[in-house]
């Protein structure tokens, strides 16, 4: 009893804030334009929020199937109303699952992945404070042609450690999608391969997922 009043408690407040911070968002931009007296065309809008939905709404449903099991309840509502998932909050629970040697699912980790999620949360906030107050004083450093090609190779870098560290942990499952994803890209043309590279994220999540259904039935994985 305890702990189905516990679940619908996080459930509820994780709804409750989630509601909230859309609503916040949506104020801020409401705001400044019912100050300004000058309001967005509503076409626009539409045509601006579809092309983007047409890439991020599938983006976010996978990512909710995906990731909450691996979070929990309580982590997943904090990290997704805090956002960076993939390239923050994602890897810095399952390091910290890893580390306490605790596996998703349970009490211990659902309890583990909130605090690793929350502390996350913080260290970003401080981060950002403090690259918007050190931004003009380090300015002419960072702008420096000897750094250019260290911030033109950051996401490639970023998204390569991300990289390693998922297939590491079990590289057989990894062979079809990474297989699938280059043979797509190398046989498309450039231009064709960068506007579709988004809508090619559900196919290859369902290509990983037939894989790695196929690898387990073999006893593979």
């Amino acid at each position: 009893m305890k702990r189905h009043s516990l679940s619908y408690d996080v459930h509820f407040t994780g709804r409750l804030w989630t509601a909230l911070s859309l609503v916040i968002i949506c104020a801020v931009p409401a705001a400044v334009c019912a100050y300004l007296g000058v309001w967005p065309d509503g076409k626009l809008v539409a045509a601006g929020i579809l092309k983007v939905g047409i890439i991020y709404i599938p983006i976010g449903i996978i990512e909710a199937v995906t990731f909450g099991p691996i979070l929990g309840p309580s982590a997943s509502y904090l990290a997704f109303i805090t956002g960076n998932l993939t390239n923050l909050k994602i890897p810095c629970a399952l390091n910290a699952l890893k580390t306490a040697g605790f596996e998703s699912g349970t009490a211990e980790g659902e309890i583990l992945s909130t605090l690793s999620v929350a502390v996350s949360t913080l260290v970003t906030t401080a981060m950002l404070c403090a690259g918007v107050l050190l931004l003009v004083p380090l300015t002419p450093f960072l702008s420096s042609p000897v750094l250019a090609p260290a911030f033109a190779n950051v996401i490639p870098a970023l998204f390569g450690a991300l990289g390693y560290m998922f297939i590491s942990q079990n590289w057989k499952i990894s062979v079809l999608p990474l297989a699938f994803v280059f043979i797509l890209y190398v046989s498309l043309p450039v231009g064709i391969a960068q506007t579709i590279s988004g809508a090619l994220i559900p196919v290859s999540v369902a290509v990983t997922a037939a894989g790695a259904r196929f690898l387990y039935k073999r006893n593979i994985v």
